[in-house]
């Protein structure tokens, strides 16, 4: 099999989001090297979806590390529902942005690390409620998705399940934090790249170790090699 870059993350984890730059450059420098996939854990699941209130004191002071560590910047919209919570109508519930990807993974598997990123962008920065069927229309018309099939599928069992088994998924992975990025090179065999934000320049560093250390093994009959 080709080398795969898994990556575990939360469309609502603000580190993710700090950390979508450097997956981004991963995915643009690798992607004719390696394959890459990306699975949400859901990170908030629950059936009554809690009101942003109940968090939003801790994000308004977990936010300043973020953009301090990565360089990211929270937008105004978003950062008003910190802000102002009592205001605020949000209830964060971490399905059905799973299911969005789950579904955009149907046409364009190969690029659901531009997906996620610009998930995390809508929410983060742009203020987009991704519990709203039409924070999600932008992205359909950037991505020339068929709109009609994009919002059947986006509410039906089949994709609900897909987003449920990745969460089932990335448990048995053994993933207990964001951002994630785990290297597979065989059915059974997976590398830790990466647990919480790590710079390029550390993952590339990690990912050249792995592979000097698999030495002469051989996937899908390619030499391990990144260089």
């Amino acid at each position: 099999m080709t080398p795969t870059i898994w990556y575990c993350y939360d469309a609502y984890c603000g580190w993710c989001y700090g950390f979508s730059p450097v997956l981004k450059k991963l995915y643009d420098t690798y992607k004719q090297t390696l394959a890459f996939d990306v699975l949400s854990g859901g990170m908030i699941v629950n059936e009554q979806p809690p009101h942003i209130s109940g968090m939003a004191g801790y994000i308004a002071e977990a936010y300043k590390n973020v953009e301090a560590t990565t360089g990211i910047r929270f937008g105004e919209d978003y950062l008003w529902h910190i802000q102002n919570p009592t205001e605020s109508d949000w209830h964060p519930d971490s399905l059905k942005p799973a299911i969005a990807l789950c579904v955009f993974k149907k046409f364009y598997p190969e690029r659901a690390v531009e997906w996620a990123a610009d998930l995390q962008y809508a929410l983060h920065y742009e203020g987009r409620d991704l519990t709203d069927d039409e924070a999600y229309r932008h992205l359909v018309e950037k991505y020339d998705l068929p709109t009609e099939q994009f919002y059947e599928l986006l509410h039906s069992e089949q994709y609900l399940e897909e987003a449920q088994y990745e969460f089932q998924l990335v448990k048995q992975l053994q993933v207990t934090g964001y951002p994630c990025v785990l290297l597979q090179i065989s059915d059974t065999r997976f590398h830790l790249v990466s647990r919480g934000f790590s710079t390029y320049e550390d993952i590339e560093n990690r990912l050249k170790e792995i592979f000097k250390e698999l030495g002469e093994e051989k996937a899908g009959g390619k030499d391990f090699d990144i260089n």
